[in-house]
Order: C-alpha cells, then sequence, then structure tokens
C-alpha cells in the first residue's frame, strides 16, 4: 500500500490498533469499530481494508471460543431457523428431501429427519451434524 490509500490506512491504524483478540473486552472493542464503519455511507478502499482485517479478527476469535454445543437451536427449530436466515422456502429443500412432502412432513413434525437428510443439510448449510439431532 502506498500514496493516499496507505497514509489513510495507516491513519486507521493509528486510530484503533488491531490485535489478536484474547478477551471478552477485546471482542467488544473491535465490535464497536466495525459498527462504525457499517454505520458509514460508502466506505473507502482503505476503510474497506481495515473493516476486512477487523472481521478476520473477529471470525478468528468467535471460531476459538464458541463450540457447535453453544448452539440454541437444534433439530427442525434448526432448520426452520436456517431457512428463515437465508431466505430459504419448502420449495427450495426439495434438493435435499426429493419431494415437497416430504419437506412440509419434516417441517411439521410428522416425519423425523434421516440420517441421509442430516447429511445433505450438514453439507448444504455447512454446520455440524449433531446440530440436526433432535435434543433428548
Amino acid at each position: 500500500m502506498t500514496g493516499i490509500t496507505g497514509n489513510a490506512y495507516g491513519a486507521l491504524l493509528l486510530d484503533f490498533l488491531p490485535r489478536v483478540i484474547k478477551t471478552e473486552a477485546d471482542y467488544t472493542a473491535v465490535q464497536e469499530q466495525v459498527d462504525k464503519l457499517v454505520d458509514q455511507d460508502g466506505l473507502s478502499p482503505a476503510e474497506q481494508d481495515y473493516l476486512e482485517l477487523l472481521g478476520t479478527l473477529i471470525w478468528e476469535y468467535e471460531s476459538r471460543t464458541e463450540e457447535a454445543t453453544e448452539y440454541e437451536l437444534r433439530g427442525i427449530d434448526l432448520l426452520r431457523g436456517l431457512m428463515d436466515l437465508h431466505g430459504l422456502k419448502q420449495l427450495d429443500l426439495v434438493p435435499i428431501f426429493k419431494t415437497k412432502s416430504i419437506v412440509s412432513a419434516v417441517l411439521n413434525g410428522h416425519r423425523q429427519l434421516t440420517a441421509e437428510h442430516i447429511n445433505r443439510l450438514s453439507a448444504f448449510f455447512k454446520v455440524p451434524h449433531e446440530l440436526f439431532f433432535e435434543p433428548l
């Protein structure tokens, strides 16, 4: 990085020097910086690079500290939540379940997920298989 972009990026670094996130307080401080940038209209290239750096630090911290067991939703509730999160409709899941009626039966609790469904859902949503098993 050189010139104005380098100077602008350097100024961002001097304003808030990012470090590896080790504590919840560090996490909160970095998240506040991200929020400030996200709330702005039209980020400069330097701000976009800086935001990407901060996002990487947050992602790394979350991947170290959050375990799959911390998910609140499981089984069908998780599936519904993931559908909502990704803006999916029942029809979008037909390739996983093979028919619209199976999708409907599973989502309405009339049919349980099979091992094949769980494998396909895990790959599709990129979440661990165990999250699709209903809690005991």
